[in-house]
């Protein structure tokens, strides 16, 4: 079996990822080979986008989000992603009504009552709130317990007008047309085939990791997508791929990239070295779950950078030799100038 070194998985994931090179792509395309983008903070998915796409326009995601080809909803890890329809349905099969709140009973018998409240028009939290104090007597932090699982079964989803670059500052919710049923063991191995030609080659804890499932639907899963192809990590532990899928030579160079806050290749591993320095992990990734906006230099994450006074100002985590440092300056202007 063949031993993967670390730079070889870099390699592969920025492969993957759309990091080794700009693509002319339709944002539909590359967020579903992505499998979303987090968008807990509005411009994340947008800034994700820009490092990946050649000539991206934020207006393009804007008017995808208005026609309702993008959406934002609860999926991995219960976290808030963009994803497009077709994947929201597929994502909503196989893993979201297994997250959170969403797998306690209360919130499967609400979801008519939300779905009903929402389907009249577009609500706040509180709006909600106010409706199952009124309608079935709950209250208090139980009530948002069951709201945030009930959303999920009653496919209500945040506004797209809190995706925009400039998101309102109210969270509002709609109801989304309820996708056809979907096997959701079938779904899963699906995800898990998308999730290794993003991601791969990847560990069974990776996987785990990423999706927050419990390892015995995996396994089931992954039993569907076989024959899969095996390696060997530097540590021995078995990697799993897909068959034919990239994996760039060790040596392939790597432009430096901006990512945004939550990006896809600082989230994706239990192991999250082949992108992320251990030293620099906890100064990355904050103990609240917030993760830094970084950049990436030779493949992986050399510092963080941040906008002030309208200035992109990268901020390395050590001193960067003079090649590197020119390249790091370049990148920033062009997303300083994409910003304005």
């Amino acid at each position: 079996m063949r031993t993967l070194t670390l730079r070889e998985l870099n390699r592969a994931t920025l492969a993957r990822q759309l990091l080794l090179e700009r693509r002319r792509l339709p944002v539909p395309v590359v967020l579903e080979r992505l499998v979303g983008l987090q968008a807990q903070w509005p411009p994340a998915p947008y800034v994700g986008i820009w490092t990946r796409v050649e000539g991206f326009r934020r207006e393009v995601l804007a008017s995808g989000l208005a026609r309702g080809e993008v959406v934002k909803a609860t999926v991995m890890r219960g976290t808030l992603h963009l994803v497009t329809r077709r994947d929201y349905a597929l994502l909503h099969a196989a893993i979201s009504h297994r997250m959170g709140y969403a797998v306690l009973p209360e919130s499967v018998q609400l979801a008519p009552s939300v779905r009903a409240l929402a389907a009249a028009g577009p609500v706040t939290t509180d709006d909600v709130l106010a409706h199952l104090e009124r309608e079935h007597g709950l209250t208090g932090l139980r009530a948002r317990r069951l709201w945030r699982g009930a959303r999920v079964h009653a496919h209500v989803t945040h506004h797209h007008e809190t995706a925009l670059w400039q998101a309102r500052p109210e969270g509002r919710f709609v109801a989304l047309d309820e996708p056809a049923p979907r096997d959701a063991d079938e779904a899963l191995a699906e995800v898990l085939r998308r999730y290794l030609a993003a991601f791969g080659p990847s560990t069974r804890k990776d996987l785990n990791a990423w999706s927050m499932l419990p390892m015995p639907a995996l396994d089931r899963a992954l039993a569907r997508i076989e024959p899969l192809r095996r390696y060997r990590d530097e540590e021995g532990r078995e990697l799993l791929d897909l068959p034919r899928a990239p994996l760039p030579p060790a040596d392939t160079p790597a432009p430096v990239r901006f990512l945004p806050k939550w990006d896809n290749v600082l989230l994706a591993w239990a192991d999250r070295r082949r992108v992320l320095p251990e030293q620099y992990r906890r100064v990355v990734i904050g103990q609240n779950g917030d993760v830094a906006q970084t950049f990436l230099a030779d493949g992986v994450v050399a510092g963080t950078w941040r906008v002030e006074g309208g200035r992109v100002v990268p901020e390395p985590f050590a001193p960067l030799p003079r090649p590197v440092a020119r390249e790091v300056a370049d990148e920033a202007a062009r997303l300083e100038a994409w910003l304005c």
